[in-house]
C-alpha cells in the first residue's frame, strides 16, 4: 500500500468510466508506482498555485540565460535554491513530495565523480599526464596534442576539471616553444567539450541523461564516441586553418624547460582506483553504485586529510541541480508537461533535425544542464526514444561551444588564462561557431544512420 495515498495499492488500475474527457492524465498518474505521482493535473493545483508555478520556473530559467539577477548578486546556484524554496512555500511541491522529484542517482554519480577527480587532483595525476606529453613536443605537434589529450581526459573525467589543469600546462608548453598560446587555449576549452559527448561521466548533463535514460555506460559509449573522435579531427582542422600562422616560432617567448621533480608513488591507489571504477562502469555496473564504490575506496586513507578533497568537490553545482530538480518538478505538477508534449507535436520534435536544433538553441539560451532538465519529459514519447536521450546529449554538449559562455568549461579557460592571454568573444566565435555547425552536423547525421 501507498503511504501518502491511503486506500490505494501502488499497482492498482483506475477504470475509465466516471471520468470526464481530459482526465486521462488522472488515469495515467495513480496508475503509476507510488513514486511517482507527484505529477498531477492542473485541476489539482488553484489557479493562483498555477501561475506561481510558472513565474517560479519562468523567473528561475531568465537568471540561468543571464547567469545572474539583474542588479543583485544572485547567481545559478542561487536562483536554484531560491526557486526551490518558493516551490514549496507556495505548495505548489509539498514538503515531503520534494524528494520524490531529485534524482539521486544523478546526485550521486555527480558527487562521487567529483570526489574522485579530486583525489586524482591531489595526488597530482593530470599535472604527471599533461607533463608527461608537453614537455616532450614540437611546436607542430602541440596543437593536436593538446586536442586529443583533452578530449580524452575529458571523456571519461569531469570536463571542467580537465580545463582547469589544462590551461597553467598550455601556457607553460607554448612559452617553452615559444609559441602564441591563444589557438591552444581555444583547443583546450573546444575539445573538452567534444570530448565530454562520449560518455556518461564526462560531463553534468551527460550524468543525468544516463540516470534518467538507463542507458548502459557501454552503449552510450559505443553510440557517441565516434562523434567525439570525428569532432576532435574536426575541431582539429578548423583551428589549423584558423591560426595556420600562429605556430610560427618568437623566440621573445622561449623561456627555458623547467622540470618539475614529484612523488609519483601518491598515484597509484588514486590511479587503480580510477582504472576500478572505468572498468566497472564499462562492465555495466551502475555508474552510481560504481562510482560511490571508487569515491568510498579513496576516501579510506592514513595520508590525505579528507577535507583536501571536499575542497575540491564542487558544491555550488550539487545545489544547482537539487534546486532544479524540485523547480521544474514544480512545472510539471503545474501542466508543464503537457504543454511541451503539445509543442513538440505542433513542431514535430521527433524529428532528429528538428530537435539537435532545439536542444541546440535551448541550450545556448539558458545553458546546457537547464536545458536538458527542461526537455526531458518529452523523450520518453518519441518513438525512438533510445535515439532521442542521444540526441540530447550531442546536441547540448556540442552546442557549448559556440560562444564563451555556452559552457563553463569555456568561462575557466577564459578566466585561468588571465592576465597573460585576453581571450575575446570575437576570438573565441570565430573558432566556436564552425567548430559548433561542423560537429553538430556530424553528430546528427551519425545518429540518423545509427539508429
Amino acid at each position: 500500500m501507498c503511504s501518502r495515498w491511503p486506500g490505494f495499492s501502488s499497482k492498482m488500475e483506475i477504470p475509465d468510466r466516471g471520468f470526464e474527457p481530459g482526465n486521462a492524465f488522472i488515469r495515467s498518474a495513480f496508475n503509476r508506482p507510488c513514486l511517482q505521482m507527484t505529477h498531477l493535473p492542473h485541476a489539482v493545483l488553484p489557479d493562483i498555485g498555477i501561475f506561481a508555478a510558472y513565474a517560479v520556473f519562468l523567473g528561475s530559467y531568465v537568471v540561468f540565460a543571464i547567469g545572474k539577477f539583474p542588479g543583485m548578486k544572485i547567481d545559478r546556484p542561487g536562483a536554484a535554491i531560491i526557486g526551490a524554496v518558493l516551490m514549496v512555500a507556495f505548495r505548489i511541491v509539498l514538503p515531503q513530495d520534494a524528494l520524490h522529484f531529485i534524482d539521486f542517482n544523478t546526485i550521486v554519480l555527480l558527487f562521487s565523480m567529483m570526489l574522485i577527480v579530486g583525489y586524482l587532483r591531489l595526488a597530482g595525476f593530470f599535472e604527471w599526464i599533461t607533463e608527461l606529453i608537453l614537455t616532450r613536443l614540437k611546436p607542430h605537434h602541440l596543437l593536436p596534442t593538446v586536442i586529443f589529450t583533452c578530449g580524452l581526459l575529458s571523456a571519461f573525467f569531469v570536463n571542467d576539471i580537465i580545463c582547469l589543469v589544462m590551461v597553467p600546462f598550455v601556457l607553460s608548453a607554448t612559452k617553452r616553444l615559444g609559441i602564441k598560446p591563444l589557438p591552444y587555449l581555444l583547443a583546450v576549452a573546444t575539445a573538452a567539450n567534444i570530448g565530454s559527448v562520449a560518455t556518461i561521466t564526462g560531463n553534468p548533463q551527460n550524468m543525468l541523461i544516463g540516470s534518467l535514460s538507463g542507458i548502459r555506460y557501454s552503449s552510450f559509449l559505443l553510440d557517441l564516441a565516434p562523434v567525439a573522435m570525428v569532432g576532435l579531427l574536426l575541431d582539429w582542422l578548423v583551428l589549423h586553418l584558423a591560426f595556420s600562422r600562429a605556430g610560427m616560432r618568437d623566440p621573445s617567448l622561449a623561456i627555458p624547460v623547467v622540470v618539475r621533480a614529484g612523488n609519483r608513488s601518491s598515484l597509484i591507489k588514486p590511479g587503480i582506483v580510477a582504472a576500478l571504477v572505468l572498468a566497472g562502469f564499462v562492465a555495466g555496473v551502475p555508474p552510481a553504485l560504481m562510482a560511490a564504490l571508487g569515491a568510498a575506496m579513496m576516501l579510506i586513507t592514513r595520508s590525505r586529510d579528507p577535507h583536501q578533497a571536499y575542497r575540491q568537490v564542487d558544491w555550488g553545482v550539487l545545489v544547482f541541480f537539487v534546486g532544479l530538480f524540485i523547480i521544474v518538478g514544480g512545472a510539471e505538477k503545474a501542466g508543464l508537461v503537457g504543454f511541451l508534449l503539445s509543442f513538440a507535436r505542433t513542431w514535430n520534435l521527433q524529428s532528429p533535425g528538428i530537435f539537435t536544433v532545439v536542444v541546440a538553441a535551448t541550450s545556448n539560451l539558458v545553458s546546457n544542464v537547464p536545458a536538458v532538465m527542461l526537455l526531458k519529459s518529452l523523450v520518453p514519447g518519441f518513438a525512438n526514444s533510445h535515439r532521442g536521450w542521444l540526441i540530447l546529449a550531442m546536441a547540448s554538449t556540442l552546442a557549448g561551444n559556440l560562444t564563451i559562455t555556452g559552457s563553463v568549461a569555456n568561462i575557466i579557460v577564459v578566466e585561468r588564462a588571465k592576465p597573460e592571454v585576453d581571450i575575446s568573444f570575437r576570438d573565441y566565435f570565430r573558432v566556436g561557431l564552425p567548430v559548433t555547425l561542423l560537429t553538430l552536423g556530424f553528430g546528427l547525421l551519425w545518429l540518423w544512420w545509427l539508429r
